[in-house]
């Protein structure tokens, strides 16, 4: 019996709110045409014994090849696996083009890079109302620490683990309005970058080198023969400005020539700037290392997707030149 005044859109709007993963759910058809569909209807059932459960709309186009199909395979996506969701929920393409498998238990088409995967014998299917609920019996699963793509109110969405327990940089006593707090994005953000670049003041040092000069060897280890002009336009996020003196100091260390005005790394340039690189990767290591390679990943997607927001229009350094 339908309720005349239950709104269905709100309804859906209200469920919208609960966060969930994403997965895309395989199998092959009769004709051996393999078929795979991007669904958020996924939950463990039991485990002991291993059932996991989804749901498909009963006017989808793929529900007779997962009635008919005894096995199916659930893969939960990880943050870098979205562009593959848009294209498993889309119609009117070959969704698998394109794509190397990897093997499974069964035939059923095994997607690779995911934070799970669930191997699966269709148990039971259940009606519910307009959509069949399919629960299979996990027969294989794998995962890793990739973090997994979230969807909420319509939206994909990060994911990182939080602490049990809350970090506290100062004493518990509620900040004054307008002032700065532990809480302060800049805060944040400014005191986890110049914790790192300090890691990396001792090999500078070594070198003899300022972080202006730093600079100026990451940018010609990219792009070389740029005029000063230029150097500053791809440092100008950095705040700095460097000049002929910072450039006489590479110069006089045989670490940069110049030609018509246009500066170019030598040979013990471009070794100096490696050495920095490698002294940046590992001290990202040990970064990965304290946070897991799961909240590293998502933590970089976060920053990038605020460099992305925040870009006033500076140059891109790794651009394709013309």
């Amino acid at each position: 019996m339908t309720n005349n005044n239950f709104d269905s859109k709100a309804f859906r709007t209200a469920l919208g709110t609960f966060t969930t993963g994403v997965t895309i759910i395989t199998a092959k058809a009769a004709d051996g045409t393999p078929v795979g569909i991007t669904a958020n209807s996924f939950n463990s059932v039991s485990l002991d014994p291993p059932l996991v459960l989804w749901s498909l709309a009963k006017n989808a186009n793929s529900l007779p090849v997962f009635t008919e199909s005894k096995h199916w395979n659930v893969h939960v996506l990880s943050v870098e696996q979205e562009p593959l969701s848009g294209r498993f929920a889309s119609r009117g393409e070959d969704k698998f083009a394109g794509l190397e498998l990897d093997d499974g238990i069964t035939d059923a088409p095994l997607l690779p890079a995911c934070t799970a995967r669930f191997q699966c014998r269709t148990a039971f299917v259940h009606d519910g109302g307009d959509h069949l609920i399919f629960i299979g019996e996990v027969l294989r699963f794998d995962h890793n620490d990739l973090p997994p793509l979230a969807f909420q109110s319509g939206q994909y969405a990060l994911t990182a683990r939080k602490p049990r327990e809350e970090v506290r940089l100062t004493k518990s006593e509620p900040p004054p309005e307008c002032s700065y707090t532990e809480d302060l994005l800049g805060y944040l953000l400014g005191r986890a970058h110049f914790q790192m670049v300090n890691r990396l003041k001792g090999l500078l040092d070594e070198q003899k080198l300022a972080q202006e000069q730093f600079f100026i060897l990451s940018v010609l280890c990219i792009r070389d023969r740029l005029t000063l002009d230029a150097i500053n336009e791809y440092i100008a996020y950095t705040g700095y400005s460097v000049d002929q003196s910072d450039m006489e100091v590479l110069i006089s260390g045989g670490h940069v020539v110049t030609e018509d005005g246009r500066y170019r790394l030598t040979a013990d340039g471009r070794e100096a700037s490696l050495h920095q690189i490698a002294q940046a990767k590992a001290i990202e290591q040990e970064v990965v290392e304290a946070l897991g390679p799961g909240d590293a990943m998502a933590l970089k997607l976060l920053l990038k997707r605020l460099i992305e927001r925040t870009d006033p229009g500076l140059p891109d350094l790794w651009a394709v030149s013309a």
